[in-house]
């Protein structure tokens, strides 16, 4: 359901893993897995449930139920969708607090031994199972092109294209929440003029407001990730409109950024041959602010060689 939609700020009872200081929830239902002649028990949520995680698959599993259900709650932008879809749920430590909130959720999870753990553990999200490489999805078909919340404790080695996904179906997408490597995270949020400050940074903020939730220590997962995470919440701008040519504004930003240290008068070159020589194009790409951008992109469409 679209419109004007209010936000309901969430409190966080911590900005990083404490370890034994949180309060243990009740275990997930047991379940049983067949396939064909074999029969496979699945210990409760939590970590892995004594499930190996998978290298080629990006795995970490979350051994606190707390933070599951901290990032289950930044979901809170009343009124904009009824549909979440989850990427990546594993066994389902995060699932377990999702199934709680008033959404039609669905779930995407391209590891097949995990499917079927989750499935056994939460019968209730059983036929909303989408066995499949979240990248390769065609997200307008989930919801019948409704529009839907996503979230998830995102695979770190695909975690970039995840967000280069969302922005290709960012006019379904009003929200996101997720976990990510810490370094990405605050690539995401960070402010012009920052180190951190790139062309993720850029291109989601052309659309979204990003905000960084909390930390997570690599201690609060199983196996420990050698880096730290962060949760962050992304929310579309009301006025998707940039004011500017977009396909160009994308060519913009990329073409500035991969030679960051140097100044936009040698780096618009290869839009256009007179670069006036003023400020302006003395500045290195990450002084520029969004709108910066958008008027260097009006700019170079105006003097385009015919």
């Amino acid at each position: 359901m679209e419109g004007d939609a209010g936000r309901q700020r969430v409190e966080f009872t911590s900005r990083t893993c404490f370890g034994s200081k949180f309060q243990p929830l009740n275990p997930p239902p047991k379940g049983d897995i067949h396939q064909g002649a074999h029969k496979k028990t699945v210990p409760p949520s939590g970590g892995g449930g004594g499930m190996k995680a998978k290298k080629s698959y990006g795995q970490h599993f979350l051994n606190k139920p707390v933070i599951a259900e901290q990032i289950a709650n930044g979901l809170s932008l009343e009124g904009a969708y009824d549909h979440v879809l989850e990427v990546g749920p594993g066994t389902g430590n995060m699932t377990r607090f999702l199934l709680e909130l008033p959404f039609n959720l669905k779930v995407v999870e391209a590891d097949r031994d995990m499917v079927f753990a989750l499935a056994a553990n939460y019968p209730k999200v059983k036929d909303s199972i989408i066995r499949e490489d979240f990248l390769k999805l065609k997200l307008d078909e989930l919801f019948d092109q409704k529009p839907f919340g996503l979230i998830g404790n995102f695979p770190y080695n695909i975690s970039s294209q995840i967000l280069f996904k969302m922005l290709d179906y960012k006019h379904l997408i009003p929200e996101m929440v997720g976990m990510f490597q810490k370094e990405v995270g605050d690539r995401v949020v960070a402010p012009p003029g920052s180190k951190t400050y790139g062309v993720i940074s850029v291109l989601i903020q052309a659309y979204y407001d990003g905000e960084s939730l909390f930390d997570v220590d690599k201690s609060c997962f199983t196996p420990p990730p050698k880096v730290q995470s962060s949760v962050i919440r992304l929310t579309r701008k009301e006025n998707q409109d940039l004011g500017c040519n977009e396909k160009l504004f994308k060519r913009v930003v990329k073409q500035t950024f991969s030679q960051r240290r140097k100044m936009l008068r040698n780096t618009v070159k290869q839009f256009i041959k007179d670069v006036p020589v003023d400020d302006f194009f003395k500045q290195r790409p990450e002084q520029l602010s969004l709108n910066d951008f958008v008027e260097l992109t009006n700019y170079i469409e105006k003097n385009l060689p015919t």
